[in-house]
Formats: structure tokens, sequence, C-alpha cells
């Protein structure tokens, strides 16, 4: 059984629930096409991260965006 987590930024730049339906079909049909694998076993699951407790680099991906705005 496959089992895929995808983890992206939540709040404003959240994906719509259209966008993860349209993940969740994706990767389980690459599994299924590259790997043979059973789409009806694959599991995939999208958490959702909030900005302020995603860092890289030593800032949070909010300081992060807040930078490049106004740059």
């Amino acid at each position: 059984m496959p089992y895929v987590n995808i983890k992206v930024t939540g709040g404003n730049e959240a994906p719509s629930a259209e966008q993860k339906a349209e993940l969740i079909r994706g990767v389980t049909e690459l599994l299924s096409r590259v790997l043979n694998k059973k789409p009806e076993t694959t599991v995939v699951v999208i958490d959702e991260i909030d900005m302020d407790n995603w860092g890289i680099g030593g800032k949070s991906v909010t300081v992060l965006r807040s930078e490049a705005r106004n740059k």
C-alpha cells in the first residue's frame, strides 16, 4: 500500500478543494502507471502547514515572503 504525504503552505496560499482533488488523482495515477501500484490501495494525504510553522534558511516562510514582497 503506497502512502504519499504532500505538505504545502496553508493560509491564504492553501490549495483549493479542486486543486487538492487533482493532486490526489494525479499522484495516484502516477504511482499506478510508473510503479504498477493499485489505485484502490494508494493513500495520498495533503497536510497544510501554517507559514509561521515552516522555516527555510533560519526564517519562517511568512518572513521570507514578506522580504520578497518588499524588494
